[in-house]
């Protein structure tokens, strides 16, 4: 996890690619301005990586004094108007191209890939077993869920030793949870859709004050966890596994947000 390795370098293209191929960038659909793959190119080799959370100039900082030259990220730069770059927008761009440092981004592709991806570390990491596919967003399953028989108290503390955050318990359900699903970052909006798929218990990042209410009326048990405190095990697996494959160093960049 930190920068050990003996030096070696590997072309960025043999990199972004791999990476387009085994998180299916153009078969999976995303929000318009998520714009998955890579969002800034370098001068064209890799020698160290980062993973974060979040592309901002904060993190951009961070990865730059690391050494980095990729920086591996679940939220991208582009979620809003990307010009003018000016102010802050252009102390971005200047840091990236000062440190010759590319960013490669992937959103939905990630949340959903079966090994690596947010939801599936995350089931991992709450000892779910035989998950099975749950949640479809913009027309594919993007979560997991698993049947189980599992105290709802042992839910809440295997949530908090996973992310290292106490969740926010909305207990709308039984004391016993036999099928949850997982869906990280900001899905809790969706309580009706996780119901309508049966399950009786959802783990998810965040969401708004009207859904505590929503639970007790549909019955479901739900688990906040962080929008953040969620979404890091997707850019983490990512990069370990680029790491073991291209023999590049990597080291994650945390810079939690509270939220």
């Amino acid at each position: 996890m930190c920068f050990d390795l003996e030096m070696k370098k590997t072309r960025l293209a043999a990199i972004t690619g791999y990476c387009d191929r085994i998180l299916r960038v153009a078969e999976v659909k995303d929000y318009e301005r998520a714009a998955n793959g890579l969002q800034v190119e370098n001068r064209g080799q890799v020698t160290r990586m980062a993973a974060t959370v979040d592309a901002s100039l904060s993190t951009i900082k961070l990865a730059a004094a690391a050494g980095a030259d990729l920086l591996i990220v679940h939220h991208g730069l582009f979620w809003n108007p990307a010009h003018p770059w000016t102010g802050k927008r252009y102390e971005l761009l200047r840091c990236l191209l000062d440190h010759n440092l590319a960013v490669y981004s992937s959103h939905l592709p990630l949340d959903a890939h079966p090994r690596l991806g947010n939801n599936a570390q995350l089931c991992a990491a709450l000892g779910l077993k035989t998950v099975k596919p749950f949640f479809i967003d913009h027309g594919l399953p993007i979560g997991f869920q698993s049947t189980t028989r599992m105290d709802r108290t042992r839910l809440v503390e295997r949530l908090h030793r996973a992310t290292g955050v106490p969740p926010l318990l909305l207990p709308g359900g039984t004391e016993i949870c036999r099928r949850i699903g997982v869906v990280s970052g900001g899905a809790g909006e969706e309580l009706r859709r996780a119901a309508q798929e049966g399950v009786d218990t959802f783990v998810t990042g965040e969401g708004p004050h009207w859904t505590y209410a929503l639970a007790e009326e549909l019955g479901l048990n739900v688990l906040f966890g962080g929008h953040y405190a969620t979404e890091t095990f997707g850019v983490k697996a990512l990069a370990r596994h680029l790491s073991d494959r291209f023999g590049i160093p990597w080291q994650f960049i945390d810079y939690p947000t509270g939220l």
